[in-house]
């Protein structure tokens, strides 16, 4: 007799289940067809950006071996052309690489470049930083020693990026200026660093030296 009503309702959950597709089976398919359309899209779409992407790499590696070649001019043009058209991750590192072909002809004209970018609140925040210490390596031998000061002494600050380099640039701007206890005082904070890199740290040690003695190295 169980099985007799097992029978029933297995019966009747297929009754149920065929009257329901019958029912609701445009509403299916078209449910379907959508999932497969989206399906489609998105391989189509992760096809063009993964080909977008091989594309800009090798027109960045082309870029790259211009500037190798010493083709300032050409490397310029090229990674102009990237910044303009490439996916994001290139466009912005293109844009930072055409400033840095910029210097080798046009100093001025780069410090200006690389503080624009970097004041831009839509460039990536690690390559603003790279931006604003590259200025201010090109500014040291030429911007006002108060002014260098000013722009750079936030840069140093304990969690600044490049914030070590920064600590050099600013003790070698101030020994240069005959300031030998300002330049002391931002070697100190690089040796004192357990974080800074050991190569920094070797440089800035043997330069203290030669701040301590108060003359130049001979």
């Amino acid at each position: 007799m169980a099985d007799i009503f097992r029978e029933v309702d297995e019966e009747v959950r297929r009754d149920k289940a065929v009257l329901f597709i019958e029912k609701y089976q445009f509403w299916l398919i078209g449910a379907a067809l959508v999932i497969i359309a989206a399906t489609a899209a998105w391989r189509i779409s992760d096809y063009y950006k993964t080909q977008a992407a091989e594309q800009a790499s090798a027109r960045y590696e082309a870029a790259l071996q211009l500037a190798h070649d010493g083709k300032s001019a050409e490397a310029e043009a090229a990674f102009d052309a990237i910044a303009k058209d490439a996916p994001a991750g290139y466009r912005e590192l293109a844009r930072l690489r055409a400033i840095d072909e910029l210097a080798v002809h046009d100093q001025a004209g780069a410090i200006k470049a690389y503080e624009t970018l970097a004041a831009d609140p839509a460039y990536d925040a690690s390559l603003a930083a790279a931006a604003r210490l590259r200025a201010a390596v090109l500014a040291i031998d030429v911007e006002d020693p108060k002014t260098f000061a000013q722009k750079v002494t936030p840069m140093a600050g304990p969690t600044g990026v490049f914030r070590f380099s920064a600590r050099e640039l600013l003790a070698l701007a101030a020994f240069k200026q005959g300031d030998y206890e300002a330049a002391g005082r931002w070697l100190d904070e690089i040796v004192s660093d357990p974080n800074a890199p050991a190569g920094l740290r070797s440089r800035a040690e043997a330069f203290l030296g030669f701040v301590r003695a108060g003359k130049p190295s001979q």
